[in-house]
C-alpha cells in the first residue's frame, strides 16, 4: 500500500508541476468574463485561447487546443480596436479637431485613455481599461537608481524616453485645459503627468501596427496605432513566427501562426527580431536565451582598447566615424561582429607615420572596412583587443550584479525594477561569457 500511495504522489506532484509550467487557468476571474463579454457584443468570436498565469512570462493567453503552422490564431473585429477613429467619434472629438496647431495622433490616443480611465464606471471601455496593467516597467518609468545600471547606450535612449514624455506633458498641457468643459473636476488634475505617462506606456508598448489615412485634424506624425483588446494579451517570443496585420476583407485584425503549440501551453507571437535592450526600452521585459540578443560596444569603450597612445588615432577615428563605424559595434552569442572586428583592424593598423600616410594614400583602409585582410599580425591584434574589451565588459557587468544584489536588500520599491535589470545584465553576462570562449578559440587559432 505503501509503494501505491508513493506512486500516486509522485503522479500528483508531476501533474501539479506541469499545470504550474504549463499555465493556470484564469478565464473564471470576473475582469476576463467581462472583457469576454462585452467583445463578444462587438462582434468577437469565442477562440481557444484563455487568460492565464505563467510561471516565466506572467500574464499571457493559452490554447485549448493544438495548433499547427497555418492556423489563425486570432481574429479582433474592428468594432473591438481602439484607434483615432474611436478617438474622433468620442465626446472629444470636436475639441481635436478645432484645436490648433493639431494635436499627434498618439496624444489623441493617450487623452482618450486618460479621459476614459477618469470616467470609470461609466467609461463603454471600462472592461478593456480593466485588464490593463496598472504600472509599466519601461525605462520611462525607472527611478533614476535603476536607470544607472542600465548599460550604456540603454542609459541614454531610457533618459531620452523620459525627456519625450516630459516634453509631450508640457507641450499639452494648453490642450489638456481646452477639454475643461467636458470635465467637472480641474483638467490640471486628471491629466497629470502620472497619467499621461501611464497612457504613454499603454499606446507605445500594446498597440498593433494598423495604417490610418491622415487627417486634417491631426499632426502629420504617423498615425498607425490600435489597441486591440485580448488580443494584446499574447506574450513576445522570439524562437516562434507569425503573420499579423489588418484583413481589409473580414474587417478585421488577424495573427496566424506559422509555428506549433501544443494544447494547454501559452501561445506566443513575434514582436520582431529584437534584442533585449529593445525589448526593454519598447516593451518592458526581457526575453531570456534570446538569440538576437548582444552587448554593445560602446564608442569610448572601443577607443580605450584600441592603441590608446597611437599617434594616428584621430586619423583612424575620424576613419570610422565617417563610416559609421563607431556605432552598433557588439558582442554575441557567435563572439565578436564583423563591425566591431574590422573597427579594430583598422585601429590596430600601423601607427608608425609613414606607413599610415601610405595606407591612407593607397586607400588600403577602404579594402579593410570591405573586409580584407591587412596581416596576420594585425588580425592578432585585433582579436587581442576584443578579448580585452570582452573581459573588462564582462567584469563591468559582474559589478553591477553585485550593486543590484546590495540594492535588493537595502530597496525593498525597487525590487521588481531591480530583477528586470538584473535579467537583462544576466543574460549580457551569458553573452559576453560565450563571446570571451570563441575569442580565446580565435586567439588560439592565430598563434
Amino acid at each position: 500500500m505503501k509503494k501505491s500511495r508513493g506512486r500516486t504522489g509522485r503522479k500528483r506532484r508531476r501533474k501539479h508541476l506541469k499545470s504550474f509550467r504549463d499555465g493556470v487557468n484564469c478565464s473564471h476571474k470576473l475582469e476576463y468574463i467581462k472583457l469576454k463579454k462585452w467583445l463578444k457584443e462587438r462582434g468577437f468570436e469565442d477562440s481557444n485561447l484563455r487568460p492565464a498565469e505563467f510561471w516565466e512570462t506572467g500574464r499571457g493567453l493559452m490554447t485549448t487546443k493544438a495548433l499547427q503552422a497555418g492556423d489563425l490564431i486570432i481574429s479582433l473585429p474592428e468594432k473591438c480596436l481602439l484607434t483615432t477613429s474611436t478617438v474622433l467619434s468620442s465626446c472629444l472629438g470636436g475639441h481635436i479637431v478645432n484645436w490648433k496647431p493639431p494635436v499627434s495622433p498618439l496624444l489623441a490616443l493617450c487623452t482618450f485613455l486618460i479621459a476614459e480611465k477618469h470616467a470609470g464606471a461609466k467609461s463603454p471601455w471600462k472592461p478593456y481599461l480593466d485588464v490593463l496593467p496598472k504600472a509599466y516597467t519601461c525605462p520611462a518609468c525607472l527611478e533614476p537608481a535603476v536607470i544607472n545600471l542600465l548599460p550604456e547606450p540603454l542609459k541614454k535612449k531610457a533618459q531620452q524616453q523620459k525627456m519625450i514624455i516630459q516634453e509631450l506633458f508640457t507641450s499639452s498641457k494648453a490642450f489638456f485645459s481646452s477639454l475643461q468643459p467636458l470635465f467637472a473636476e480641474d483638467t490640471g488634475n486628471i491629466f497629470n503627468y502620472s497619467a499621461l505617462e501611464w497612457a504613454w506606456c499603454t499606446v507605445n508598448t500594446r498597440t498593433v501596427y494598423m495604417k490610418h489615412p491622415h487627417r486634417e485634424c491631426f499632426s502629420l506624425e504617423p498615425d498607425v496605432y490600435a489597441l486591440a483588446p485580448f488580443l494584446d494579451l499574447l506574450n513576445h517570443s522570439p524562437k516562434v513566427q507569425v503573420k499579423a496585420g489588418f484583413n481589409e476583407q473580414t474587417r478585421s485584425y488577424e495573427i496566424w501562426t506559422n509555428s506549433e503549440c501544443k494544447k494547454h501551453q501559452e501561445v506566443f507571437i513575434c514582436y520582431g527580431p529584437h534584442d533585449n535592450q529593445r525589448l526593454l526600452l519598447e516593451y518592458g521585459f526581457v526575453a531570456m536565451d534570446n538569440p538576437h540578443s548582444s552587448v554593445y560596444v560602446s564608442p569610448d569603450t572601443l577607443l580605450q582598447y584600441c592603441s590608446p597612445l597611437d599617434k594616428q588615432r584621430k586619423a583612424k577615428v575620424s576613419i570610422l566615424k565617417d563610416h559609421d563605424f563607431l556605432e552598433n559595434l557588439t558582442l554575441g552569442w557567435e563572439g565578436p561582429s564583423w563591425r566591431l572586428l574590422t573597427a579594430l583592424k583598422l585601429g590596430s593598423a600601423g601607427n608608425d607615420s609613414e606607413f599610415f600616410k601610405h595606407f591612407v594614400s593607397s586607400a588600403c583602409w577602404r579594402r579593410v572596412l570591405l573586409g580584407d585582410v591587412i596581416s596576420a599580425s594585425n588580425e592578432q591584434q585585433a582579436l587581442g583587443a576584443a578579448a580585452k574589451i570582452c573581459q573588462f565588459l564582462t567584469e563591468e557587468t559582474q559589478n553591477v550584479l553585485l550593486q543590484i544584489s546590495q540594492l535588493k536588500k537595502d530597496k525593498e520599491n525597487l525590487k521588481p525594477h531591480l530583477a528586470l535589470v538584473e535579467m537583462l545584465r544576466s543574460e549580457d553576462l551569458k553573452i559576453l561569457q560565450k563571446s570571451a570562449e570563441i575569442l580565446c578559440n580565435l586567439n588560439l587559432g592565430t598563434t
